[in-house]
């Protein structure tokens, strides 16, 4: 069965066999001697589509053209672009940069072949050409393209397989996370959207603190993720807290009191506990017990559960406190108001350097407006403005 495609270079010729059908190897020959030409289509034209150019520019257009060869017989000795100049254009070209070349040439000098299969061309034939060795040499490089095609595709699958099971895991990792904040959430009925927003407060700062010279080598792409991640996990130990005091309509006394600060500790036991049943180490984890443990630390030494200060207190602990206050101040609870996003500033502010690193509540402060945007667009019942 044949079909004109291309006038200019091709005809496709496809074979049907015991009902299959198979598309026959494009072969483009390229020389500037017509009697080569000849020689070689009527050689290679009974097993193979063939193509013919007589010059290098004829050639270079010859294999963009659709369908593209799967193997180029190419002169070395033309006039204007030799085989060379051609090979190198063909391999710049994203369009045939993977059609393998193979070089005709008289040269004989082992120079001359080194030189050519430098360059990247797949093999060497000499002239006067030899029918059965061009044959062969033909039948190996389209049986090594077959190979590598096919690894390719196979590598291509496997390649799409992985990325979907890590979009699965990544997912179930996710909802897992979720599940588990919303479990300690269901415990303290007043903190609503609590999470979402104090994860899009940790966020944003660790955007607008990535630049920033105390923290640039550990704000890291993957840090940030990680961070953003484990988040949702700071107030996992309020499971093990009271109804009666995590719910208390007033103030906690010191025995009280005394028992709330214990959520830390307990939702660093349980991550950590959660962390000993895994194969290997889990990166989230690992910051999730940071947070848990330590985003109650304050930076002059005064918080718990430890007595932290300074830099002692690990990075995504204090960006924690930070988002933490400032979503405890502007939004209401069970045993208090919201404030007015003036006197939200104003806390944050007398808290810089005492309760917070400074340089942390000062990035915040300088970007007050895009906190608040946060807390309007996951507000519990109300927007806020200065």
């Amino acid at each position: 069965m044949y079909s004109q495609t291309n006038p200019a270079f091709a005809v496709i010729v496809v074979r049907e066999t015991r009902g299959a059908v198979f598309v026959v190897a494009t072969i483009l020959i390229v020389d500037d001697e017509p009697v080569n030409l000849e020689l070689l289509t009527r050689l290679l034209r009974p097993t193979y589509r063939v193509r013919a150019a007589n010059s290098g520019a004829n050639a270079l257009r010859a294999a963009a053209a659709e369908p593209r060869p799967d193997l180029v017989l190419l002169d070395v000795m033309m006039p204007e672009l030799d085989g060379y100049a051609v090979l190198k254009q063909l391999q710049t070209n994203p369009a045939t940069h993977g059609i393998p070349v193979v070089f005709l040439t008289a040269l004989a000098n082992a120079d001359d072949e080194e030189r050519g299969l430098g360059l990247g061309a797949a093999d060497y034939i000499t002239k006067p050409i030899k029918p059965a060795v061009v044959l062969a040499r033909v039948r190996t490089q389209l049986d090594a393209e077959r190979t590598r095609r096919t690894l390719r595709e196979h590598a291509n699958l496997l390649e799409a397989e992985i990325k979907s099971r890590m979009l699965e895991n990544d997912l179930t990792q996710l909802v897992s996370i979720r599940a588990l904040a919303h479990l300690a959430e269901t415990r303290d009925t007043d903190t609503g959207n609590h999470i979402l927003r104090t994860q899009n407060y940790v966020q944003q700062l660790a955007l607008l603190l990535r630049d920033h010279p105390r923290f640039r080598e550990t704000l890291t792409d993957r840090y940030v993720d990680l961070l953003v991640r484990s988040a949702p996990l700071h107030d996992l130990g309020k499971v093990a807290i009271p109804d009666a005091i995590l719910q208390k309509p007033g103030p906690l006394n010191a025995e009280e009191w005394e028992i709330m600060k214990t959520h830390a500790r307990r939702g660093f036991d349980a991550i950590e506990l959660a962390e000993r049943d895994a194969e290997k180490p889990v990166q989230f984890l690992a910051l999730a017990k940071e947070i848990a443990r330590w985003h109650h630390e304050k930076w002059d030494g005064s918080g718990y559960p430890d007595g932290l200060s300074g830099d002692d207190i690990p990075v995504s602990a204090r960006m924690m406190a930070v988002a933490d206050v400032f979503d405890g101040l502007s939004m209401a609870r069970v045993y208090k108001p919201a404030l007015s996003m003036a006197e939200v500033n104003r806390l944050m502010t007398e808290g810089v350097g005492t309760h917070f690193d400074p340089d942390m509540a000062t990035a915040l402060l300088l970007n007050f407006d895009a906190f608040v945007a946060i807390a309007n667009r996951h507000s519990d019942a109300q927007v806020f403005s200065h």
